[in-house]
């Protein structure tokens, strides 16, 4: 098994980017939007972690999630909304024999990336990342265009102008 560096730190607060493992053309996650939010909704209650910021694009999706104190497993967390939204969805697509000697689906990439939040600097820069992400993907003109996103509920919070990222340069500094 591989030795892949992780940045453990208990109660910390994460970046994570999953993707799908077929991207091209691929609209797998919005189309079953309900239950991956059923997937999530699932584990947060035997796995607890707070949402600071969540966007879900056609084939991946990123967020910033916070974990309990003294906690360090986001790995047993992605790996059940991983199962979770695998067995919920029809079976449709094609296995590798890899993947069939495993009894995965061929639905999710494997790993994950994830990026330890350092200091407010680096979760403020990684919050408008994920909240730009769609109009960076060109899916939208405007961030409040995308419904897939943690952005309406920081909007009625007053912590983004609902302008946000619409084109206009100047609206990017939404803390000043």
């Amino acid at each position: 098994m591989s030795n892949y560096r992780r940045a453990w730190h208990p109660g910390g607060t994460y970046f994570f980017t999953v993707n799908l493992l077929k991207r091209a053309g691929n609209d797998l996650l919005i189309r079953h939007i309900d239950v991956l939010r059923e997937a999530v909704r699932v584990v947060r209650e035997t796995h607890p972690f707070i949402i600071h910021a969540w966007v879900v694009l056609p084939d991946h999706l990123h967020c910033v999630i916070e974990l309990p104190p003294g906690d360090i497993d986001f790995s047993v967390r992605w790996r059940l909304i991983k199962s979770h939204f695998s067995k919920a969805i029809p079976k449709t697509e094609a296995m590798s024999l890899s993947r069939f000697s495993r009894n995965e689906r061929g639905i999710w990439q494997r790993r994950f990336w994830e990026h330890l939040i350092r200091n407010e600097q680096d979760f403020f820069a990684h919050m408008d990342y994920v909240h730009i992400n769609p109009q960076k993907h060109g899916l939208v003109e405007q961030v409040s265009d995308w419904p897939y996103s943690t952005f309406h509920r920081l909007v009625e919070q007053g912590i983004y102008p609902k302008e946000w990222a619409g084109g206009e340069e100047d609206q990017l500094d939404h803390r000043e």
